[in-house]
């Protein structure tokens, strides 16, 4: 890292982990007076807000509407360790995340995510973990709270949408909600994985895009009906990904990823 790269991130993340240690702290005391959590909702939302505006994101949204007022599950595509701002500022609902359990060690952030309610998964533990992730996203549903998952697994490498793994559509066809498929373009050009810093302070516009519920199958065998919502989710995200201006390929021109050991649940998520 030169000098000048270096000078921007402290610019950048200084001011962001005082933002982080500030907001952690009202949702942390708070947050258990409030009902509901109302108060570490707030935090979080201002948190995202107050953080993608200093680091010069402007977030354009569109298809709120979409969004029902019962339980549901967000499926968003995964770009950068910045989604999680950008969406977070502007998705409406006291929705739980997908988090990575690395994310849950951090202090204040992963102390709040915690108290939250959020859900902690890690990508590399066996079916039977992946299982019991699962059973946690029915419940946070059951309990009457929307569902953020990137289905993808991890943020994508070169902003293109990925398949999508299974976990978020067996808890949303078991607890009988909706999936609302979103995407977002924009944060991978700010910062790509394995980036220290979002670039310059010029303002940055990201786009996200909501579409409409997509309800699961009544009949026909569990694995048959996921794996159906699941590519029809998944080509609803690109449709939704092109709209927004991202670039989509030709299925011909997507590079296959590694082959996974094989998972009974398929639960997967990066934060």
């Amino acid at each position: 890292m030169d000098l000048r790269s270096a000078l921007r991130a402290t610019r950048q993340w200084v001011p962001f982990a005082a933002r982080t240690m500030a907001y952690g702290t009202v949702s942390l005391t708070l947050g258990p007076l409030t009902r509901d959590r109302s108060a570490s909702l707030w935090a979080m939302r201002r948190w995202c807000q107050t953080s993608a505006r200093a680091l010069w994101i402007d977030v354009e949204v569109s298809g709120i509407e979409n969004v029902p007022s019962s339980p549901f599950v967000y499926c968003a595509n995964h770009q950068s360790l910045l989604d999680i701002l950008v969406l977070g500022a502007v998705l409406p609902g006291d929705f739980k995340w997908a988090a990575k359990r690395s994310l849950m060690k951090i202090p204040f952030l992963g102390w709040h995510l915690r108290l939250a309610g959020h859900v902690p998964v890690d990508r590399q533990a066996g079916s039977r973990t992946a299982a019991q992730v699962i059973g946690r996203f029915e419940t946070v549903l059951k309990d009457g709270k929307p569902l953020l998952v990137f289905p993808e697994g991890t943020r994508s490498e070169d902003g293109i949408v990925r398949p999508f793994k299974n976990g978020g559509f067996y808890a949303a066809i078991r607890a009988g909600v909706p999936v609302i498929p979103v995407a977002l373009d924009g944060t991978h050009q700010l910062m790509k994985k394995g980036a220290l810093d979002t670039g310059d302070g010029k303002m940055r516009r990201v786009r996200v895009r909501i579409g409409k519920p997509l309800f699961a199958k009544t009949e026909g065998r569990e694995s048959a009906r996921v794996n159906e919502l699941r590519e029809r989710t998944h080509a609803a995200v690109l449709d939704l990904h092109r709209a927004v201006g991202g670039f989509v390929p030709a299925p011909a021109d997507i590079p296959p990823l590694p082959t996974p050991a094989r998972r009974a649940s398929g639960a997967s998520a990066d934060d």
